[in-house]
């Protein structure tokens, strides 16, 4: 069993409470490990970041880093 796939297994899932229905969504689960995941394709690939790297991310979110100009 890969590490992706132990990380798996006891995986709980969360969806942004924003997402309101529109299917345009990704779930994250958060242990030691941050994994990002397509809402829609719950059995596709997992995208595993550090928590430095998720708070790093959140930080640009939150400063607009990402917004469309």
């Amino acid at each position: 069993m890969s590490k992706s796939e132990s990380r798996l297994q006891h995986a709980v899932w969360r969806k942004s409470s924003r997402s309101e229905g529109m299917g345009d969504c990704v779930e994250v689960t958060v242990d030691y490990w941050v994994g990002v995941r397509d809402s829609k394709n719950p059995e596709g690939p997992v995208l595993w970041y550090t928590g430095a790297e998720w708070v790093a991310f959140l930080e640009g979110v939150k400063r607009g880093e990402f917004d469309l100009r």
